[in-house]
């Protein structure tokens, strides 16, 4: 058998295994865009520029008489500079292409590896409904219809509209049209009794036969990197399943902005991302209905209402707008109100349900953080409160007696793990802790699915299962954390030249140096451009944060709560060592987990908390920080740990910050101690 050449029009069948799926891509097609366009989850953090090195694929060599192709080596281009140039810590396999330089030239059979695979993340996310009361936007009303006789003129319609007005005293129920072929079946089999499942507006959105009032909601948070579901039983309140999956627009850009630039630069790419969010929100309601034990088509005739909030790109990319406007300045949004339509408008194969887009506070504060303030109170504190949602683009809502105010600030993805030599997501195996001895600079450490320290004996034993790749957000925040408070690195960042001389866990890189947490065939460590780029993100949120403290003109806050997957998994007491958040006691920082989604759901359970977020969000003052002449300077001030000018008079009381580095007026470096505020 030959090599399967390309076909007049130009395109060649591509094998991706191992699941067997075949696609059609023309010739020069990178494999990374191939396997897009064909739905595999193949990796990329830096948006196919050769650089994360996380695409790489294995083309196989030889006869494959189930597809009829030969696949050689001459299907792929040749090895490209980019290939040679690549010098990121996952080195590229023996055999093995980046899939984003390598480009189809006649068919060919690729293997996926199971590490260049978008894996499904760890679900971690619980919600807190304390105090909410249910107030359900749908009811379940069952009715019983008179008999009819020959000679009768009133329509099926007008009978379930009398008689939900005598017994239920809804007045003027309409029927939508998609129920109007359900009526007969449903009386029939009901014996003239029914179910009509209504919505607060008085529209009958379905009809069951007899007495059924299994009533579900869906609760959905669209995060960037993971969407989180909850199924709750709309009458009682109760979440009765929850499940989470990866967004599987990673493929076309790790963050918010790498995904606007796809689409700026591809046609159709808008497309192509709204239909990759619709069809993980749908496969989203299969994976609900395994976690309850329901059959997936039973239970999805039984949901009627769904809640869906997310950062202003996923509100945008979801509803099918292109959201190039907010890549640059103003930022506009085309909505910012809540939106209201049928499921079936975003391709959800929910007949009977209706959704209710959260709104969004501004261009870059969106629905998901609207819903985190419902969830806190953050706009009914009576004493101030800060709400920070840390992710790509840190969201930030401050509360007083008097005004809410809201910012983003362009954190970045550093703090997910990107840009970090050993980053990544916080999967099984990423490291998730750290803790580094002051004596001998060692580090011990913990990771995901394993509840041992590296240091115990059964530890090894006990990880053997898992592949220990790579430090997750929670770790690279504490071992930096670590390494200031153990004078590895000083309040600057600076890794200190002279531990190379003293320490086996400092040593040199190039012309500066990095610290090892473990040494071996697969290293673990942080670079001094690790530790940069945690102080420019950290810099960016604490800037934004500041700048509200100084608009609501107060300079103290006691109660801090970080939301999101990485704000529920962080250690308060290292937010505070690098200063990403305001000097406070330790215990006024609060991990409130996904409060997006539990926001989700109380707009779900609750139509006066529909009515509540929305009259709130047009109340927000929001401040847009890259207009706002003061926040460079702050940025610059934040750039020390825990920071260059304000005192740590809270901190101090708890630990002992390490000595501060300040010049004096000869130019020789002087010691301190950092002081309290007195």
């Amino acid at each position: 058998m030959v090599s399967e050449p390309a076909t007049a029009d130009g395109d060649a069948t591509v094998i991706f295994m191992p699941a067997g799926v075949k696609a059609t891509a023309p010739v020069g097609t990178t494999v990374l865009d191939a396997a897009r366009s064909a739905g595999i989850d193949l990796d990329s953090t830096c948006g196919g520029r050769g650089l994360c090195g996380r695409c790489q694929v294995t083309p196989s060599i030889g006869e494959f008489a189930k597809w009829h192709i030969h696949s050689t080596a001459a299907a792929l281009n040749p090895w490209t500079q980019s290939e040679d140039d690549y010098k990121g810590r996952r080195a590229i396999k023996p055999g093995d292409r980046l899939g984003c330089q390598a480009t189809v030239r006649s068919s060919v059979v690729i293997d996926v590896p199971t590490d260049s695979q978008v894996h499904r993340p760890v679900v971690r996310k619980k919600i807190n409904l304390e105090g909410l009361t249910v107030d359900p936007l749908i009811t379940a009303r069952y009715v019983e219809l008179p008999g009819q006789l020959l000679g009768d003129e009133q329509a099926l319609c007008d009978l379930l509209g009398e008689a939900l007005k005598s017994d239920w005293g809804i007045d003027q129920a309409s029927v939508d049209a998609r129920v109007l072929p359900d009526l007969h079946p449903a009386l029939a089999a009901g014996g003239r009794g029914l179910t009509a499942i209504m919505h607060s507006d008085g529209t009958v959105v379905a009809v069951r036969a007899g007495f059924d009032e299994a009533l579900y909601g869906v609760a959905i948070d669209v995060g960037s990197t993971t969407i989180a579901g909850y199924l709750v039983d709309l009458a009682s309140g109760d979440v009765v399943a929850h499940a989470g999956t990866m967004n599987p627009q990673i493929r076309f850009g790790e963050d918010l902005m790498s995904r606007v630039s796809y689409v700026m630069m591809n046609p159709g790419g808008d497309r192509e991302l709204t239909t990759a969010v619709r069809n993980a929100l749908d496969s989203l309601i299969d994976d609900l209905a395994d976690e309850a034990g329901e059959p997936s088509e039973e239970l999805r005739s039984r949901i009627h209402d769904l809640v869906v909030v997310g950062n202003p790109v996923m509100h945008h990319l979801l509803l099918g707008i292109d959201p190039t406007p907010l890549g640059a300045a103003p930022f506009t949004l085309a909505v910012s109100a809540p939106v209201d339509m049928r499921a079936g408008e975003l391709d959800l194969s929910l007949c009977y349900a209706r959704v209710h887009i959260g709104p969004c506070i501004a261009g870059h504060v969106g629905a998901d953080a609207s819903a985190a303030a419902l969830n806190e109170g953050t706009h009914r504190s009576t004493a101030p409160q800060l709400l920070v949602d840390v992710g790509t683009n840190a969201e930030i809502v401050l509360g007083t007696p008097s005004r809410t105010y809201a910012a983003s600030s362009p954190t970045g993805p550093a703090f997910e793990g990107a840009q970090i030599s050993c980053g990544m997501r916080a999967t099984a195996g990423a490291v998730e802790r750290v803790r580094i001895d002051r004596r001998t600079f060692a580090a011990r450490y913990k990771v995901i699915g394993s509840d041992l320290w590296s240091d115990d004996p059964d530890f090894a034993a006990d990880v053997s299962h898992l592949d220990i790749a790579g430090l997750c957000g929670s770790a690279i925040i504490e071992v930096i954390g670590e390494m200031f408070l153990a004078g590895v690195c000083d309040s600057n960042g600076v890794i200190q030249e002279s531990l190379a001389n003293h320490t086996p866990f400092v040593e040199p890189e190039g012309r500066t140096h990095r610290y090892v947490i473990r040494s071996g065939p697969a290293p673990l460590f942080i670079t001094q451009n690790d530790v940069r780029q945690i102080q420019l993100a950290g810099a960016a949120l604490r800037a934004g944060i500041d700048l509200l403290m100084e608009h609501a003109g107060i300079t103290e806050v006691d109660d801090i709560r970080l939301a999101g997957a990485f704000g529920a998994h962080i250690d308060p007491l290292y937010a505070l060592v690098l200063g990403l958040v305001p000097d406070c006691a330790p215990s006024a920082v609060q991990s409130v987990g996904n409060s997006s989604g539990a926001g989700a759901v109380r707009m779900l359970l609750s139509a006066a908390k529909r009515r509540e977020i929305a009259q709130a969000v047009s109340r927000i003052e929001k401040i847009e920080t890259a207009t706002e002449p003061r926040f460079q300077e702050l940025f610059v001030a934040a750039m020390a740990f825990p920071h260059q000018s304000a005192p740590s008079a809270e901190l101090s009381k708890v630990v002992d910050l390490p000595q501060h580095k300040t010049v004096s007026a000869a130019g020789h470096r002087v010691r301190r101690r950092r002081r309290s505020a007195t």
